[in-house]
């Protein structure tokens, strides 16, 4: 063979290895971008787990800054507080009591109203501000004392509330980002017992059934130790313990969003 001819196949097999491993890169490349493909989904899966396992879990990342609540005296058992509203002065807040609350939106609005149909006449207190803020939750927190163990109801209508229309029973208040609540809810058709803590909101068990608007029904709640139970128009709905928070705190009233919410005849009694 001559020596052109072996220079000539040289080059030729020079070229072709370029060739090759130009090729196995490419086959490389191709591969990481599908193992990368492939992973995404489940990536995409894993968070939509995460967010399924947290749908009851509420609240921003920073909660907004509470207002320390004035010490009140526990109460000894059999002590007991009636509120009817009747004597307070309509279209204002009511006496012994002052108004907060738990996230974020626009300013909360409690005021007596009168009533013709309440349970007990002349008056109402009602929650009337309807900022559509999703996670706000206006307070009515009572001053005179603090209960531990307690029986705890009010009578409450659903009036209006496109986001919401909801009422309910704040107890074992330590300010208004930490405490327990249960709930009904006219536009959900349940009912549901949280922990608040730091400003988050957290359901630990609940109930579905028909709550109507427009019409008066009762929410009582008994706690005694870590004991919780839950009644719906005199009907046990809810039964669950819970060791978040062991000492005495504040009671008091709540709704959500946009929410216009009457309440009358709040009773506590310390057990």
């Amino acid at each position: 063979m001559s020596r052109a001819n072996v220079v000539l196949l040289a080059v030729v097999l020079v070229c072709f290895a370029g060739l090759l491993a130009c090729n196995d890169s490419d086959e490389q490349q191709t591969s990481t971008s599908k193992t990368s493909a492939e992973k995404q989904p489940a990536t995409q899966q894993k968070a939509e787990a995460k967010s399924d396992a947290d749908e009851d879990e509420e609240g921003a990342a920073t909660p907004t800054v509470a207002a320390s609540e004035a010490p009140a005296p526990q109460q000894a058992s059999g002590k007991q507080f009636v509120y009817n509203f009747d004597t307070d002065t309509v279209n204002q807040m009511p006496g012994k009591f002052h108004s907060a609350k738990t996230g974020g939106g626009g300013p909360e609005k409690w005021t007596v109203i009168a009533d013709p149909a309440a349970p007990s006449k002349p008056n109402v207190v009602a929650q009337t501000s309807n900022d559509s803020t999703d996670y706000r939750f206006p307070l009515l927190i009572a001053d005179e004392g603090s209960f531990k163990d307690l029986d705890l109801s009010v009578k409450f209508k659903a009036v209006t509330g496109s986001v919401d229309r909801a009422g309910g029973l704040v107890f074992r208040l330590k300010d208004p980002n930490n405490y327990y609540i249960v709930r009904a809810n006219a536009l959900e058709d349940n009912y549901r017992l949280y922990h608040v803590v730091n400003g988050r909101r957290v359901q630990f068990a609940g109930a579905d059934f028909k709550v109507t608007s427009g019409e008066w029904h009762e929410l009582r709640v008994e706690m005694v130790s870590n004991k919780i139970t839950c009644y719906f128009d005199g009907s046990k709905k809810i039964e669950a313990t819970d060791d978040t928070f062991k000492d005495a705190g504040k009671v008091g009233l709540w709704t959500k969003a946009d929410s216009v919410t009457y309440f009358d005849d709040l009773r506590v009694t310390a057990k």
